[in-house]
């Protein structure tokens, strides 16, 4: 070895380039983060699983990252498991809304539901104003076992409203002035998901979890007017949703088209559906159906 050679630094040895099929680390877990995501959102949902599919990347992936964090909490509280006590539940809400704030602020978790929501809301824009009255939505349902006007408005806006508004700002891209303006379709369109689901889910709620949302509503007295005055509160929020439709880009005009019309059929046919026989079965949309509102919804979007 030459004395030149010996004072030279060491020569590293070349490292292979990158190419599109040799992503980071990081690039891989976010996308295997995602794609846990999404199977939460195959494995619950219906309707809105359905419409999610005819949003465009990357709003697709965001709109289910939202939605597997909410389902995981939603499950959190709602697990019929009777071996959980309020206690353990508790610690495990607390427990995910912690690891969700830091995830927001930091951009990592091990949970991959967790960092998949973390990814979109550090994205987005999406912070403490929405997140934090979602985890007190939930933390409610261990709580509250019936709720009086006031209560029941907290409620949804932390447990539906927030999500339409943060499905809002991915489909905006985080506009700030666009999403201020539609800030009340949005939220409309999340309080009339969660009401038509109160109504699905009446007998549900009160036999098995011990909850009546409905304030004013005795589900064992559950009648005509109530189901007619409550499904005219939905009629209105949603068509003050629809009123939003012109000012979305065109996969999410698609997409929040096809989650009103079908809630808009699930609506309908809780109207045609006797009372008492809402608290027999959960009301549905046939599959067929379903699929006719889904090409109107994309027809309309192409306008």
């Amino acid at each position: 070895m030459t004395p030149d050679r010996l004072l030279a630094p060491p020569e590293r040895p070349e490292r292979p380039r990158r190419t599109a099929f040799q992503p980071t680390a990081s690039a891989r877990y976010d996308r295997v983060a995602q794609r846990s995501a999404a199977r939460v959102i195959q494995g619950y949902s219906t309707s809105f699983g359905w419409a999610t599919r005819l949003l465009d990347e990357p709003a697709r992936t965001h709109v289910r990252s939202i939605y597997a964090l909410v389902r995981v909490a939603d499950e959190t509280v709602d697990d019929p498991d009777p071996g959980l006590t309020s206690a353990e539940r508790s610690r495990m809400l607390e427990d995910l809304a912690e690891e969700t704030a830091r995830a927001v602020a930091e951009g990592r978790s091990t949970n991959l539901v967790v960092h998949a929501f973390a990814l979109t809301a550090r994205q987005y824009g999406i912070g403490p104003a929405l997140i934090d009255p979602f985890f007190a939505s939930m933390r409610a349902d261990l709580a509250v076992a019936s709720h009086d006007e006031d209560s029941f408005e907290e409620y949804v806006h932390g447990s539906a409203e927030v999500v339409g508004l943060m499905c809002l700002r991915v489909f905006l891209a985080g506009d700030e002035a666009a999403c201020t303006r539609l800030d009340a379709p949005a939220r409309a369109l999340g309080s009339a998901f969660q009401t038509v689901n109160f109504l699905r889910d009446l007998a549900e709620d009160h036999d098995q979890l011990g909850r009546a949302y409905l304030p004013g509503v005795d589900p064992e007295a559950f009648d005509e007017a109530d189901k007619h005055r409550l499904l005219d509160t939905v009629d209105a929020d949603l068509d003050l949703a629809a009123s939003a439709l012109p000012e979305l880009p065109g996969s999410s005009r698609r997409a929040v088209a096809a989650a009103l019309g079908l809630f808009r059929a699930l609506s309908r046919r809780l109207r045609r559906t006797p009372a008492e026989d809402i608290l027999r079965a959960r009301v549905r949309v046939p599959d067929p159906e379903k699929a006719i509102v889904l090409a109107r919804a994309v027809l309309r979007g192409r306008g």
